[in-house]
């Protein structure tokens, strides 16, 4: 018997709609791989945006991840309490926080870049090393950001 025809042809045919399916696995794979370290996708990307802008006043953190502050704050919270980050007033406005990563925090950071980098690796399994380089610098031009 003939298999059937996938269903939704004319949406499956739209670059937007394979982008959200491989950008749903992707984050999927992700997210896997940063659970076994004990992380959040989100308490990850702050992390790492500490890590790289650190020390960074809350609210600058937050609109550098564009994430709520209201969000950031909990998330914050959940970092500070496994001692990955510390708050502290910032020495350039001591009416705000700055935040930091701790020794704790940049080892936890390395472990789940690693995780997020063999998922990434899973994901674009299927193309060459050349295709994973035009790939990305397609993805690039269509998405408005830079490397």
């Amino acid at each position: 018997m003939p298999e059937a025809p996938a269903p939704l042809p004319a949406i499956r045919s739209l670059p937007s709609w394979l982008l959200g399916r491989a950008a749903a696995r992707g984050r999927a794979l992700v997210a896997e791989r940063l659970a076994a370290e004990g992380m959040k996708m989100w308490h990850h990307v702050v992390l790492s945006a500490v890590r790289d802008l650190a020390p960074v006043a809350q609210a600058d953190l937050g609109r550098s991840v564009q994430l709520d502050p209201k969000d950031l704050v909990g998330i914050l919270n959940d970092l500070q309490a496994q001692g990955l980050v510390v708050r502290q007033p910032d020495p350039n406005d001591r009416r705000k926080n700055a935040v930091s990563l701790t020794d704790e925090g940049a080892r936890l950071l390395k472990r789940c870049e690693r995780a997020a980098r063999e998922a990434n690796d899973a994901l674009l399994a299927p193309l060459s090393a050349a295709e994973r380089d035009r790939f990305m610098d397609l993805l690039i031009r269509i998405s408005g950001t830079q490397r």
